[in-house]
């Protein structure tokens, strides 16, 4: 876990504590804590813990969409019994789904963080950080075909995982934000069936009646391209732009419609009225 404030706010992965009889909580001066879980997040596989402590240290937050392709990092974690490891690699890829996330909803957000930072069972939940020691991510996944570390890990984007540790404090669940589309990667192949002169962006599959993008008048095989100032190009990266939201913010969506580029903003909606 990453301590997030002097006050003992905590944030973990779900999985880390779901199911569990008992939780302990032990700091690095070997303190030991019984926590509350304030709230978790299914679809983003994240929990927020809380211990009775004062004057702690929370980790620096970085910017994790700053976060450049070959830049350094390093992964935090306990695997295997060991304490409190440490392992160095680059980011490698970045807004990756690996469909490790399931929630009851169907709502997943996987737009992870790739590195060749060595992680084992024992390290998710960890802090992923750059060279400044600023928290970039979460330390959550591997992809494996043995069980152990196979030379890529992931972690949730930090960005994410401080907004979804802000709901679950405020509100103890994460506030979800909707377009009410369904969505795919634009491909060459799709472009060239639609006679498309760009090949990067995310293609609305269908509108869902009702939903924000319904009401701004966003129509199927419209091409999302940008949120705000932020360029899309895959599913991922839009996921995780609308799960930073909450239901009432508005977003500038830029899309493209045949041969012709369009704005409009979209006020967000919950998911039982996206």
């Amino acid at each position: 876990g990453v301590i997030l404030s002097e006050n003992g706010y905590i944030i973990t992965n779900q999985h880390v504590v779901d199911k569990a009889n008992e939780i302990e909580v032990i700091l690095y001066d070997n303190r030991a804590f019984t926590p509350d879980i304030i709230g978790t997040s299914s679809d983003t596989d994240l929990a927020l813990l809380k211990i009775d402590a004062r004057n702690l240290s929370p980790i620096p937050k970085g910017d994790s969409d700053a976060l450049a392709i070959g830049e350094w990092v390093l992964a935090v974690g306990n695997p295997f019994r060991f304490r409190s490891t440490v392992t160095a690699g680059i980011v490698s890829a970045k807004h990756c789904r690996i469909d490790i996330v399931t929630s009851p909803n169907n709502l997943s957000v996987e737009s992870f963080i790739q590195t060749d930072a060595v992680v084992n069972r024992g390290s998710s939940g960890g802090a992923l950080v750059n060279t400044k020691g600023e928290l970039v991510g979460l330390n959550t996944a591997i992809f494996t075909e043995t069980g152990h570390y196979s030379g890529y890990s992931f972690a949730v984007p930090a960005a994410l995982v401080l907004k979804v540790a802000e709901d679950l404090r405020l509100y103890g669940e994460m506030k979800r934000a909707m377009l009410g589309v369904s969505i795919v990667d634009l491909s060459a192949d799709l472009a060239r069936v639609r006679a498309l002169s760009i090949v990067q962006g995310v293609s609305i599959e269908q509108v869902h009646d009702g939903s924000a993008a319904d009401r701004a008048g966003l129509k199927e095989e419209d091409i999302i391209v940008q949120l705000d100032d932020a360029r899309v190009h895959s599913v991922p990266e839009l996921q995780e732009y609308i799960a930073r939201r909450r239901p009432g913010d508005q977003v500038q969506v830029t899309y493209v419609r045949g041969q012709t580029t369009y704005r409009v903003k979209v006020r967000l909606r919950a998911p039982d009225n996206a």
